[in-house]
C-alpha cells in the first residue's frame, strides 16, 4: 500500500505525517454515542484501517503521524452531523500534545504535493487474520490491554495505541471485522475499558447507503420554516426522515 508522506512542524517539532493518496475509494465517519468515540466505515474501511495500524507498528519513528484526511471523512450515516479527522499516533514514542494537535489541525486539509511516497507494509497481518486462534494464543494478554487510549482532541479523533504489540492488536481486530451477517453490522471496542473516553469502530453493510440517506434527511428537515438548529432536536427529527425516506423512498 502507498502512503503520502509529508514533514510538518507541529509544537516546535518536525513530525512525518503519512496520509492516505488523495482518490483513495475509502470513507470514514466518527461519532460520541454513550461516551465512547466510534470510528464508523464498511468493510473495506475497517480493513485499511487495520492495515494502518499493523503498519504503525513496525514503520513508526519518532515524530510519526497517520492522518486520515478531510477528503476521507463524510458526515455520520445516523443524522448527518459532521466527522471528524482521524489521526493514529504511536503513543510509544511520538508524543501528540495539544500545542501539535492544534499546530496539526490549523494545516488540515493537507494539500499540495507531498514530500514522498512510502510503501506501507503489513506483512504478517494476513497470516494472523487466516488464523487467529494462533494469533491470539502468542498474545495471551492481548483482550486485557488498558494501556491504549481514543479520544478526541481539538477536532481530530485520535486513536494511540501504547505499544508495538497493542498497534498490531488493533489492526487485527480492525482488520477481521464484518458487517456481512445477520445485524449488517459488526463493531470492536479499542482502548481503556473502565475510561470514559474509550473507543469503538463499528462497520455497516450499507455504510454509504446510510451516510446518503442521513444527508437527504437532515437537508430536509433543515429546509423546514420551523426546522431546529440545536442538535439534540435536530437529530430526532433527522432519524424519522431518514426512516420515511427507508421506507417510502422521496
Amino acid at each position: 500500500m502507498k502512503l503520502h508522506r509529508r514533514t510538518l512542524r507541529l509544537a516546535g517539532r518536525e513530525h512525518t505525517v503519512i496520509g492516505l493518496r488523495p482518490g483513495t475509494a475509502v470513507r470514514f465517519s466518527t461519532n460520541l454515542f454513550h461516551g465512547t468515540w466510534h470510528v464508523l466505515s464498511d468493510r473495506h474501511g475497517a480493513r485499511l484501517l487495520g492495515r494502518l495500524l499493523w503498519g504503525l507498528a513496525y514503520q513508526s519513528r519518532p515524530g510519526t503521524l497517520v492522518v486520515i484526511d478531510r477528503e476521507f471523512v463524510t458526515p455520520t450515516p445516523f443524522d448527518a452531523d459532521p466527522g471528524d479527522p482521524i489521526v493514529l499516533v504511536p503513543a510509544w514514542e511520538t508524543p501528540f500534545t495539544g500545542r501539535a494537535a492544534r499546530d496539526l489541525k490549523a494545516r488540515l486539509p493537507l494539500t499540495g504535493a507531498p514530500d514522498g511516497t512510502v510503501r506501507w507494509r503489513t506483512h504478517g497481518l494476513d497470516a494472523a487474520l487466516a488464523d487467529e486462534d494462533a494469533w491470539w494464543a502468542r498474545h495471551p494478554g492481548a483482550w486485557g490491554w488498558d494501556r491504549g487510549r481514543v479520544r478526541r482532541t481539538n477536532g481530530m479523533v485520535v486513536l494511540g495505541p501504547d505499544s508495538p504489540t497493542e498497534a498490531r492488536n488493533w489492526g487485527v481486530v480492525a482488520a477481521r471485522l464484518d458487517p456481512h451477517n445477520g445485524h449488517g453490522m459488526d463493531y470492536e471496542y479499542l482502548g481503556r475499558w473502565d475510561h470514559a473516553q474509550d473507543g469503538e469502530i463499528q462497520v455497516f453493510r450499507h455504510f454509504h447507503r446510510m451516510v446518503s440517506v442521513a444527508r437527504r434527511a437532515r437537508a430536509d428537515v433543515l429546509r423546514r420554516t420551523d426546522g431546529p438548529v440545536e442538535p439534540d432536536e435536530l437529530r430526532p427529527l433527522v432519524w424519522a426522515r431518514s426512516e420515511e425516506i427507508e421506507q417510502r423512498g422521496p
